[in-house]
């Protein structure tokens, strides 16, 4: 049989030393929880110094977190706003874009409208200029064929009548004939 003291726990063997060693370790646990070392640099008992230390650590990764957080969502209100305006910027541009497709057109229109315009004005003097120029020819073509007559009549009968009225006849032939009423 084993001794009280000695009592076998696998790799785990309790002894005299083992105990001693516990009590110590227990002691010094005690000791570091309530005495300060201030000739070690540390002001205040050991773990409460060591609590505070990773406490004001956890407070500063806290704000560090917060602070991260907080410029997120700045940075995404920043990204919306942007957006926004990159949307409002191509309406605008699209608004700017169409206004200038509308005045082309208009302009494009103006402009043919003002082409036919010039076209009509060019072919109606071009017609008043060949009735005009028709008339003169008709005209000249009377007073020739007239003067035709009027020699020709004067070397058949001999002499000349009434010269003016000779013409009005020959005139009113002519007119006739032209206007087709004339008898043949």
């Amino acid at each position: 049989m084993t001794p009280l003291y000695l009592v076998d726990l696998g790799p785990l063997t309790i002894n005299g030393t083992f105990i001693v060693e516990t009590v110590g370790f227990l002691l010094m646990l005690l000791f570091l929880s309530y005495v300060p070392l201030p000739f070690l640099g540390i002001p205040k008992p050991v773990f409460p110094w060591i609590i505070s230390i990773a406490e004001a650590r956890q407070r500063e990764i806290t704000a560090k977190l917060q602070e991260a957080e907080q410029a997120r969502q700045e940075a995404e209100a920043r990204l919306k706003d942007a957006d926004a305006r990159l949307v409002e910027a191509r309406k605008t541009a699209d608004t700017i874009v169409q206004g200038a497709n509308r005045s082309g057109e208009q302009l494009r229109s103006d402009l043919r409208q003002k082409a036919e315009a010039e076209h009509d004005r060019i072919v109606e003097s071009a017609q008043r200029d060949i009735a005009a120029e028709r008339d003169r020819a008709l005209q000249e073509a009377r007073d020739e064929v007239a003067g035709m007559v009027v020699a020709a009549t004067q070397k058949v009968i001999g002499e000349t009548l009434d010269e003016r009225k000779h013409r009005q006849l020959i005139e009113r032939a002519i007119e006739e004939v032209t206007s087709g009423d004339g008898r043949r």
